[in-house]
């Protein structure tokens, strides 16, 4: 077999005690893509989700010699690429222990953290190969060879040398949206791990069916798009598309958005359908932004009678009342938000200085009476954040009062542009990959200009409680999807996070 595509398994670490239920299990969509592309180009692949599997190093060992693979492919994307360098966690230990046991077994490491910080990733003993950017056309090339020869000539990957050297290429291109249909062409869903049928080991996010448990299976992500044409200073989406290996270069050097045809998406979900799947996010990074392309998808959706519960980002000042009953229409049951801080000064800070307070409310009351749900996301911490400030963030939440919502602290993710500023100011930054996943038991946040780590992550953690546990909010979950359903918030909002940092004196 030519290529392995590995999904180590990183929920424990990333996700305590929620891993065990409340946590979303998703499809590795990147994997699947560049399985079909690796399946069209007549090479061979298989995937083996450790994360699915919930299985531990020394059985992904196993079944990873017993596959005969020439590369072992460690996938690190995430739905979010900002997940990319909390996956960092599973995939250095398997893949040290794998090289470890056995050494013959070329190793490459594909996804946002790698394209980010190659050179550092490559550095690892255990790692044979980077790729830069999505890694489509490098893969590609570099199954072409024997692994061994003429490296240097194949575009977008680092290797290690006869001499040890670590060796970075040039860039490859990145896939041209003309080119999506047939270098990406759909979802090679029949490598995933199943019990009895497709889809049925990868579970929803909890709020996306309505806090019900029954219909969290079997769930899918998809794409319709790649890329975003925004720039906010903690977001490191856009370093997939690096065509270059300067050093410094940062997510907001490539702010472009590329789209499947509509048509071919469809037929990709009409696919999902086929297996029985309803439950379905759209993971493009700003599906409510061009009419040109979400109108023909959303149109050809309701023709098809293709009946989903799906859920869709936008940012607060691209969405458009006169679009928002075609959206519910076509089964966009929740819409995700970008709110991020209830202080005009801290979003101006980071890039979301176009929208006004005013704005968010209009616009969540305006996606409510379409009878949309909403997901507000609210990240504390942020540069000019403040006690008072983080106060007015969650002011806003609890005012808003929406179906659900995520409390992020603030983080200085490798690739995105506030990494730099932390660099170049010297800020205290992560050390580790635990120090970076939000929810983990190491959660080590940005210190702000007014706040230390330890009191963002304090606030974040009493917010989220907060909100859970109001009275106002559970009420309003009770009287729309019913009492067990808020039983099961209630359920959730007793998991208390570990954190080590609150637990210095």
């Amino acid at each position: 077999m030519d290529v392995l595509f590995v999904i180590p398994n990183s929920s424990k670490a990333i996700y305590q005690n929620l891993a065990n239920r409340f946590s979303a299990i998703e499809p590795p969509t990147w994997a699947l893509l560049l399985a079909s592309s690796i399946r069209k180009n007549k090479m061979s692949c298989e995937i083996l989700d450790c994360d699915a599997l919930r299985i531990t190093d020394d059985e992904a060992i196993t079944k990873i010699k017993e596959s005969k693979c020439r590369l072992a492919c460690f996938v690190l994307y995430g739905q979010q690429p900002n997940q990319g360098t909390f996956l960092m966690i599973g995939a250095n230990s398997l893949a040290k222990k794998l090289k470890d046991h056995h050494p013959d077994i070329k190793i490459g490491f594909i996804g946002s953290h790698i394209s980010s910080l190659p050179m550092e990733v490559l550095s690892y003993p255990f790692i044979d190969f980077v790729f830069i950017n999505e890694g489509v056309y490098a893969l590609k090339n570099l199954l072409q060879t024997n692994l061994k020869d003429d490296l240097h000539k194949v575009k977008g990957i680092g290797f290690k040398d006869d001499d040890g050297k670590s060796i970075l290429n040039k860039a490859s291109q990145i896939v041209s949206e003309k080119d999506l249909n047939t270098e990406l062409p759909g979802y090679a869903w029949d490598l995933l791990p199943k019990k009895n049928k497709t889809l049925d080991l990868y579970r929803a996010h909890f709020w996306h069916t309505f806090f019900s448990e029954t219909d969290r299976t079997p769930f899918a992500s998809v794409y319709s798009s790649l890329g975003c044409k925004f720039g906010c200073n903690f977001c490191m989406i856009n370093i997939l598309n690096r065509d270059n290996t300067n050093p410094g270069a940062k997510s907001s050097d490539f702010k472009i958005m590329r789209h499947w045809d509509p048509i071919f998406f469809v037929d990709q979900l009409e696919i999902l359908a086929n297996f029985g799947v309803k439950t379905i996010r759209l993971s493009d990074e700003m599906f409510f932004l061009n009419k040109k392309f979400y109108v023909p998808v959303l149109e050809e959706i309701i023709k098809r009678e293709l009946k989903f519960n799906m859920w869709a980002y936008a940012r607060v000042d691209t969405v458009r009342e006169d679009q928002l009953a075609l959206f519910k229409k076509a089964g966009i049951n929740w819409l995700c938000l970008g709110i991020e801080a209830g202080s005009q000064v801290v979003r101006r800070d980071i890039e979301k200085g176009r929208f006004q307070d005013t704005n968010i409310r209009q616009v969540v009351k305006m996606i409510n009476d379409h009878e949309i749900n909403i997901l507000g996301n609210y990240i504390f911490g942020l540069p000019e954040d403040s006690i008072k400030t983080m106060n007015e963030t969650l002011d806003l939440a609890m005012e808003l009062n929406t179906e659900h919502a995520n409390f992020y602290p603030c983080q200085a993710l490798p690739g995105s542009p506030l990494y730099f500023e932390a660099k170049k100011n010297k800020w205290d930054t992560p050390e580790t990959f635990e120090e970076y996943a939000f929810f983990s038991y190491e959660c080590k946040p940005l210190a702000t200009n007014h706040c230390s780590a330890k009191e963002v992550l304090e606030f974040r953690d009493q917010a989220w409680k907060k909100y859970f546990t109001n009275e106002s909010y559970l009420n309003k979950i009770k009287n729309k999807f019913g009492e067990q359903n808020m039983l099961n918030i209630k359920e959730m909002s007793k998991i208390d996070l570990k954190r080590k940092i609150l637990e210095k004196k």
